[in-house]
């Protein structure tokens, strides 16, 4: 029986809510009987530093939450991808807002999907949360994890943090969804 165990990188800048993301995929996983782990980092500075996450899913138990190499990596800066470009494993797959970097396919081993994340929602004219777009864009392309489970974990996390973001959360991953 193979084991279905994905590691996941997710990178950017503080305040852009990329820890809520990867909080987003851990509790979607649970809402899927799956396991999960969630380790956050962040510079000192917070808003304007470095924050990334490092999220595990799997169908097994998980040994440790720590890896060296990711099956995905969410970029929303151009200092996320520069750092974790190499992280990626051979036939992984980098999601990348290219409204914040240049679409630059630096290695052959690696399908990219760069979207211009930040230019569409200005372009949308309406509000909407970069972090939780590329979250839809993200599990429409991989199915890591389904919709409905996502949207139940949406649910529940922004119900806990702030629950006046709940339906901006809820259009925007919708909107990150329907992409293609």
């Amino acid at each position: 029986m193979a084991v279905n165990s994905k590691n996941i990188v997710v990178s950017g800048f503080g305040g852009q809510g990329v820890l809520f993301l990867g909080t987003v995929l851990c509790h979607a996983a649970i809402v899927e009987g799956k396991n999960t782990t969630w380790i956050p980092s962040y510079g000192a500075e917070m808003r304007g530093g470095s924050a990334n996450c490092y999220v595990v899913i799997s169908d097994n138990e998980i040994a440790s939450p720590i890896f060296d190499n990711a099956d995905y990596g969410i970029f929303l800066s151009k200092q996320a991808m520069k750092k974790f470009e190499n992280m990626i494993i051979k036939n992984g797959a980098i999601f990348a807002d290219s409204s914040m970097m240049d679409a630059n396919k630096n290695r052959s081993d690696i399908s990219y999907f760069f979207k211009p994340l930040n230019d569409l929602i200005v372009k949308e004219g309406s509000k909407m949360l970069l972090n939780i777009v590329a979250l839809g864009y993200f599990i429409k392309k991989t199915s890591v994890l389904t919709k409905e489970s996502v949207i139940s974990a949406l649910k529940k996390v922004s119900s806990m943090k702030k629950p006046e973001f709940l339906d901006l959360n809820l259009k925007s991953f919708e909107y990150g969804f329907s992409l293609e």
